[in-house]
């Protein structure tokens, strides 16, 4: 039994015609950032298509990599959902697919330092019936109305990782 990861990163999201993140590219001293500016105020909302090769069985975690713009304290709620199609079994329409339920996660800022780097781990309960193959829509949004997301200022996604069991 092993553990499947796939990365995603800020620059292969795509966004719908409204309530997206904002592109964030800083020049850092050393290198260059770029990432996803999640508002916190309004809920803001990212997607990938990504193959779930080798799925076996279980659920998914998706880890997000973030740090807080300007804020150095409060808690940041991130909110995952899947939506999936098996190639040439499935009947649904790609463009009318909707998501499985939503499943959350709500991170502290560790304090003293902004822009400090942060993970949390989301576990993917709700699977949409996943197989190995699927094709998987990911949605990733902030919930800055969620009673347990307290920072002010933008979360800064920097990436995310997906894993998941092969057998």
């Amino acid at each position: 039994m092993g553990t499947v990861r796939v990365a995603l990163d800020p620059g292969s999201a795509r966004f719908a015609s409204s309530s997206f993140p904002g592109l964030s590219l800083v020049q850092g001293t050393a290198f260059p950032v770029f990432s996803l500016a999640f508002d916190g105020t309004s809920t803001e909302r990212a997607y990938w298509k990504v193959p779930l090769l080798s799925y076996g069985s279980g659920n998914i975690t998706c880890t997000v990599e973030w740090y807080a713009d300007t804020a150095s304290s409060g808690g940041v709620t991130w909110e995952t959902a899947l939506a999936a199609i098996t190639p040439n079994v499935d009947t649904t329409d790609v463009e009318t697919k909707s998501f499985a339920t939503a499943n959350t996660a709500t991170d502290t800022h560790l304090g003293t330092t902004g822009q400090r780097v942060h993970t949390v781990d989301v576990t993917i309960s709700n699977l949409d019936s996943v197989t190995a193959g699927d094709v998987v829509w990911l949605r990733v949004s902030r919930l800055p109305a969620d009673a347990g997301d307290t920072m002010t200022g933008d979360a800064m996604l920097l990436g995310l990782t997906l894993a998941y069991s092969d057998s």
